[in-house]
């Protein structure tokens, strides 16, 4: 209680501790990022302990956003403990425990010295007393690429080219404005005057809008976006709106669906809905939970109309579990509506880590046939008696040295019209760090049977760094051999890869790969070139 009585004489009266030579945090900043933890790189972790918190600052405070699970002499593994997106450089704090809580003045005066952007004063409520205002970040990429084909056979040459630009700007300007872009043309030589009909034959928009962020828990939406908590129902062209209390993030959209044939804009396919979201986060992970609903129009008319569920939970010490599911709520056979119930999508996932070595995971997914009532009314009897495709996994990686790592897969799929169910097989053995080569190689097989085939395909691939950081070469090579179940006829096909990867400057690459296929009368060629400017 004393301390906290100093704290508010010392903030109400304004006394100088310019005369105190402690600094009670260390600064450091996100060095890479996997989708399980962050590494936090620091000049030195010898302040830091396994179990501390790394605070962020946003909007004036600072705020808990990694939990430290392991450490070494300058680096720190971490677990997010918030829904927060994190970027590689982000700038995060770990403030020292036994240091007096009034050494978060000094701290502002530290920082101030450095060039940064504006450092001023908060409330002393927070754990600290420093916030660097909105700062503008630009990331993204232009590239250039050229698909070629040619062979020997009646289908005769062609040449693809794609252009492809992404861009994302956080904080234009240092504001409350951001944008998302990601658009593609893609051209044949062959298809000009398509496109000429209708430039959305090539051109392709799948990401182009501006948001704001008046406070940090709202954010609002205008363009064409996909969601990435309700990502299953695509692209949204219209307003889209969330805001976040305390552990629940609730949202809404309202729009229209892209022209289902050129991915245009398309305002007769109105659609709607709103969702409702929980994150909660524990010792060992974290748990996230959504519930959407959805209704989607063709000309004003209920197309369809849907809930979707999605569930992730890590609580459980090395064990975590994901599931989704959809719900149809609207049916409309032979003019006929209804509300009967429906599941449409399930899947389910469960990944064990068994130790740091072995781990494994199993999956499951029920799919049935989503129908769009007034989209594809011609063909709603045969979509609705289509069954529907249930499929298995199941997955086992083990890592027995230094290096290694072995891996197995099994699937199994079937559907009742299926003459027989397809079922896969896959091994691999791969070792990053070949002695005296200096190579990453891997050897794999796979077996298949489905329907109308059978087939065996073992592979090798290797790769290694040319030019330390300059040039990266690899090979692949697979021998692949189908049986034909209805025509008892075999297909041999030897198929090899080579690609380079030469970066030519900091943000300028270029890669190029040959494949070719060659059979026992035909042979394929492709020429791949992708020429890369990251921004």
């Amino acid at each position: 209680m004393k301390y906290v009585v100093l704290i508010c004489l010392f903030a109400l009266f304004g006394f100088n501790l310019s005369g105190q030579s402690k600094v009670s945090f260390d600064e450091g900043s996100v060095s890479y990022i996997t989708s399980q933890s962050v590494y936090v790189k620091f000049k030195s972790t010898k302040n830091i302990s396994v179990g501390d918190t790394l605070f962020i600052y946003q909007n004036g405070k600072s705020v808990a956003a990694l939990l430290v699970g392991s450490l070494s002499s300058i680096s720190c593994v971490c677990k997010p403990i918030s829904l927060m997106e994190f970027k590689v450089n982000d700038m995060m704090v770990a403030f020292h425990k036994k240091q007096p809580i009034i050494d978060a003045i000094i701290v502002e005066k530290t920082i101030a010295q450095k060039p940064v952007d504006k450092v001023i004063k908060v409330d002393m409520d927070s754990s600290s007393s420093i916030i660097n205002t909105k700062k503008q970040k630009i990331a993204g990429r232009l590239s250039i690429a050229s698909y070629s084909n040619f062979s020997n056979t009646d289908g005769g040459n062609s040449q693809r080219m794609r252009y492809t630009f992404s861009m994302n700007v956080k904080n234009i300007a240092d504001s409350k404005f951001s944008t998302e872009t990601y658009i593609s043309f893609v051209h044949r030589d062959d298809n000009w005057d398509e496109i000429k009909e209708d430039l959305f034959n090539g051109l392709k928009v799948y990401n182009l809008a501006i948001a704001y962020e008046p406070s940090e828990k709202l954010k609002i939406w205008l363009g064409r976006r996909i969601n990435s908590i309700i990502s299953n129902i695509g692209a949204i062209d219209g307003i889209q709106s969330e805001y976040k209390f305390n552990q629940f993030t609730v949202g809404a959209f309202v729009g229209s669906r892209p022209d289902y044939i050129n991915y245009s804009y398309n305002f007769d396919l109105f659609q709607f809905g709103s969702y409702l979201g929980h994150n909660y986060s524990g010792k060992n992970g974290n748990t996230q939970s959504t519930i959407a609903f959805v209704e989607q129009k063709n000309n004003w008319n209920t197309d369809r109309r849907f809930a979707y569920f999605q569930h992730y939970n890590s609580l459980v010490k090395n064990l975590s579990f994901f599931g989704s599911a959809e719900l149809e709520l609207y049916q409309n056979i032979n003019g006929v509506e209804s509300t009967n119930l429906k599941f449409t999508n399930l899947y389910l996932m469960l990944r064990y880590k068994i130790s740091k070595q072995l781990s494994l995971s199993l999956s499951y997914r029920s799919q049935v046939n989503m129908i769009y009532y007034e989209t594809y009314k011609s063909f709603v009897d045969q979509l609705i008696n289509d069954e529907n495709v249930i499929g298995y996994r199941l997955q086992v990686n083990y890592r027995p040295i230094k290096y290694m790592s072995v891996g197995a897969r099994v699937g199994y799929r079937s559907s009742k019209n299926d003459p027989r169910p397809s079922k896969n097989a896959y091994g691999y053995i791969s070792y990053s760090r070949v002695p005296f080569i200096n190579v990453s190689a891997t050897l794999s097989v796979t077996l298949m049977e489905t329907s109308y085939l059978s087939g065996k395909l073992y592979g090798i691939a290797i790769s290694r760094d040319i030019i330390p950081g300059k040039l990266y070469g690899g090979f692949n090579y697979h021998y692949v051999d189908y049986t034909f179940v209805n025509y008892e006829s075999t297909l041999v096909q030897n198929i090899g890869n080579v690609n380079l990867t030469w970066r030519m400057m900091k943000k300028l690459s270029l890669t190029m790969t040959y494949e070719g296929i060659f059979e026992v009368e035909n042979t394929y060629n492709r020429i791949y070139v992708n020429l890369i400017k990251r921004l």
